[in-house]
């Protein structure tokens, strides 16, 4: 049973129980519970346990009372229907032991993880670390218990969210609505508009892959146990290209090193295969990319390779970075990205031209074509672009940071 799938179960038997209990004696309560578990199948006894919380003994015996009433309706021992009165039974643990409740919502509560006189402040907040804690404290509790009162208090596992993006440039929102202008202002004029990134390199062989995929029941297909690089089949580097007006999209597969000439060879061959096919009127290209890797701003290199592409192409060449911290609102990330990786989760893969087939493969009900190939092109790394020949480049910094918006026009012969 999946986790969503999971809390839906749990939130109706909830329900159903909040709405039944005050009419249920101890007995249909215990009989309720149990066939609630016996319909949920597998699973079905925590389940109830942790929705109503009862106890999981309490769960269990009401599954054998509906099994040997099913099997016998008429012959169900005295002792197996017997209701207590009301108050007997074993005192409540928060009776028996005042003050509880609070000391274990004191380790608990999060502001403990400040103090340094807390108990706690260096130790995993297990159950068995509560129960020793508490113990200590008089209240001679099991961990079992501590997790039962937990649940009650309304606390559960949970694992830290990234919710917080951190420090930003306080011109972040600024940029974007320059960025947008500029993505409007080509598009209304027909002018090619561009998303480029790297994706995640991927080692190529039977390594695992995140994700599942449908297999024969207990066949899972076997991977190896360690993602060592293997030396002769390598890494695969998808660097990509989105075209935003058309919903296509281009990725090379390098071999060697994700250099700027690496990912102007992507731009390259988009350009000759199909953007000037698509826009045969162009007269300029806006690239939206982040402010680092290959394509960084802050890179001598990336405008020296985008001055050559202008100068073979003719045309200028608008370039505008997402701010730092923001890559996850590159367009090429949840239009393209996302995409590739969820055709080929749960899938090795072993080869170049598997990754190749995969990536190309991969499309969307609204649309997304991918082409993929091959670049076994080597990009040395550590090239350096002289003062001269930066000075030199035909670059136009826009007055509202240059840094990240700038265009390149063709040199003049």
């Amino acid at each position: 049973m999946k986790d969503e799938e999971r809390r839906i179960h749990a939130e109706k038997v909830r329900m159903r129980f909040d709405a039944l209990r005050p009419v249920m004696d101890e007995r249909v309560c215990r009989l309720w519970a149990g066939a609630e578990a016996e319909a949920l199948g597998w699973g079905g006894i925590q389940l109830v346990s942790e929705a109503t919380g009862l106890a999981r003994s309490t769960v269990q015996n009401g599954v054998k009372e509906i099994r040997e009433l099913r099997a016998n309706p008429l012959t169900l021992p005295p002792e197996r229907q017997r209701i207590r009165r009301p108050g007997a039974g074993r005192p409540s643990i928060l009776d028996r032991f005042p003050g509880l409740s609070e000391d274990l919502e004191a380790l608990v509560d999060p502001q403990t993880r400040g103090d340094p006189e807390s108990p706690l402040r260096w130790t995993c907040k297990s159950t068995r670390t509560l129960a020793k804690e508490l113990k200590a404290r008089g209240h001679d509790v099991s961990h079992v218990t501590v997790g039962t009162l937990l649940r009650e208090l309304d606390y559960s596992l949970q694992s830290p969210r990234k919710m917080r993006e951190g420090t930003s440039h306080r011109d972040r929102n600024a940029q974007f609505e320059h960025l947008n202008s500029k993505v409007e202002e080509f598009m209304g004029q027909g002018q090619p508009v561009i998303s480029v990134d790297t994706k995640k390199k991927e080692l190529i062989g039977d390594f695992h892959n995140g994700g599942r995929e449908y297999q024969p029941k207990g066949q899972p297909e076997p991977v190896r146990t360690h993602d060592f690089p293997d030396k002769q089949l390598g890494k695969g580097i998808p660097y990509g290209v989105y075209d935003e007006g058309r919903n296509e999209g281009w990725v090379s597969v390098g071999v060697d090193h994700d250099t700027a000439e690496f990912a102007m060879e992507t731009i390259r061959r988009w350009w000759k295969t199909i953007g000037s096919v698509a826009y045969p009127e162009a007269t300029k290209l806006l690239i939206t990319a982040d402010s680092g890797g290959s394509n960084s701003s802050r890179s001598r290199l990336w405008p020296t390779v985008l001055q050559e592409f202008a100068d073979e192409t003719q045309l200028e060449v608008s370039v505008c970075h997402y701010p730092p911290g923001t890559s996850k609102w590159n367009k090429i990330e949840h239009r393209m990205f996302s995409r590739i990786s969820g055709n080929w989760r749960g899938r090795p893969l072993t080869s170049r031209e598997v990754m190749i087939q995969l990536i190309a493969n991969t499309t969307t009900t609204t649309g997304l074509r991918i082409h993929a190939e091959l670049d076994p092109g080597i990009y040395p790394t550590g090239l350096k672009v002289s003062d001269d020949v930066f000075e030199g480049l035909q670059i136009q910094r826009d007055g509202f940071h240059g840094e990240w918006n700038y265009t390149i026009t063709p040199s003049v012969e």
